[in-house]
């Protein structure tokens, strides 16, 4: 049974780009730390990186620390800083800050939600911003935000896991969490993932031009398509942020009462991998705090599937869970109805 992924925004494919750069890493001996040949061959490749990234969000390499994930870049720029923000953030956002209101430069806001794909307005001079989601799929330029701190993750857009960044304003920084050897610029000791930096470069690089050459216009039909058809079928289906502004390839449902569990796993036994939203809850599949926070039931929100998907997604595939899905819908109904 041929698989099709449908969960992009837990973690995208891994792109050509940055599987070469990693490769190439690989090969490259020494530390970025010393100073023989071996060791600045590898800090040319962490620099390489470095400067790819910066190009890609809008930003210079010195604004770029390199981390091992959001979640690190979170804690670095929140912990024990006085930020708020809303429910509707990211757990690794939300467990760093209170839900007291702030002012813009104590606030964290998050450019797009990873659940509903809502896309948010972030003021100038907000103080930080998660643009995990974001970064790749819609344009954004952290020169232009005028925010002073962002995030991203690398696996988002076609990097390796383990590999993130925050990215500071100039004249803005943190206080290291991790200390030691004075790596990244004194904001984050320890030896430098060289490998999976070189990975986090390439795809940043080619995220951006993805964006540019418009494949995630191409992506944004092929969902559109997508939920016309499950509308038109399914007349209490509720699609979450459908009326306002979302990325361009997410697409989040529930028919009230057919659990997200059950679905999540109907659809793995089809061979469709799709979620019940955040992908960080350990593996388990609880009832959506962001749609509790926006006012959804328990019910509702117990029963939201996520499908996520890319420029590599055909029309066909999405056809093809549409057809897997409203079998099981039927099924579902006619439980229901046998009651």
């Amino acid at each position: 049974m041929k698989r099709v992924y449908l969960d992009w925004n837990a973690t995208a494919p891994l792109r050509p780009e940055a599987r070469a750069a990693m490769l190439a890493a690989m090969d490259c001996l020494g530390n970025p730390s010393s100073v023989h040949a071996e060791g600045r061959a590898a800090k040319a490749i962490i620099e390489r990186a470095r400067g790819q990234v910066a190009e890609a969000v809008g930003a210079s390499g010195a604004d770029i620390v390199f981390t091992s994930s959001a979640t690190e870049a979170a804690a670095l720029a929140l912990a024990g800083q006085g930020f708020a923000s809303t429910e509707l953030e990211h757990g690794c956002v939300a467990v760093w800050t209170s839900r007291t209101p702030a002012d813009p430069a104590k606030t964290a806001q998050q450019l797009a939600n990873n659940e509903t794909g809502e896309i948010y307005e972030v003021p100038e001079g907000t103080g930080f911003c998660d643009a995990v989601q974001a970064f790749g799929k819609i344009p954004y330029g952290f020169a232009w935000s005028g925010v002073e701190r962002a995030m991203i993750s690398a696996h988002k857009f076609g990097g390796p896991k383990g590999a993130g960044a925050l990215i500071l304003k100039q004249g803005v920084d943190v206080v290291a969490a991790l200390r030691g050897g004075g790596q990244e610029m004194g904001r984050r000791s320890g030896t430098e993932n060289v490998i999976g930096i070189a990975g986090m470069g390439a795809a940043a690089q080619a995220a951006a031009k993805d964006l540019e050459n418009g494949l995630w216009q191409i992506v944004e039909q092929n969902r559109n398509v997508f939920e016309e058809r499950l509308l038109n079928e399914v007349p209490e289906l509720i699609i979450f942020g459908s009326g306002v502004a979302r990325l361009p390839n997410t697409s989040y449902f529930a028919v009230p009462g057919w659990k997200a569990e059950t679905q999540v796993m109907q659809m793995d036994l089809a061979g469709f991998a799709v979620s019940a939203g955040s992908a960080c809850s350990s593996g388990k599949v609880k009832a959506s705090r962001v749609l509790k926070a926006m006012g959804y039931d328990e019910i509702t929100a117990g029963s939201a599937i996520r499908v996520s998907i890319g420029p590599s997604t055909t029309a066909a595939e999405l056809e093809s869970f549409a057809d897997a899905w409203l079998k099981e819908y039927k099924r579902f109904k006619a439980r229901r109805k046998g009651k």
